[in-house]
């Protein structure tokens, strides 16, 4: 697996966990799907992802994006 879908997999895994967070703790675990989506916005514009960083440190392959 490269960087690319590693960063990919991660994100959607934290989208997820924010919602059976919501569904059993309550509505202010939207704040953590916010996070990752700001995140994500920002990687597509700057090419900075912090977690693309730790995965390169890491040793995984890297992807047409994260270089």
């Amino acid at each position: 697996m490269n960087i690319d879908r590693a960063v990919l997999a991660f994100a959607a895994c934290m989208v997820l966990l924010s919602a059976v967070l919501v569904w059993l703790l309550g509505p202010a675990w939207l704040f953590l799907s916010a996070f990752v989506g700001l995140n994500m916005l920002q990687a597509s514009f700057t090419g900075f992802c912090p977690a693309a960083k730790i995965l390169k440190a890491l040793g995984c392959k890297p992807g047409a994006a994260f270089r």
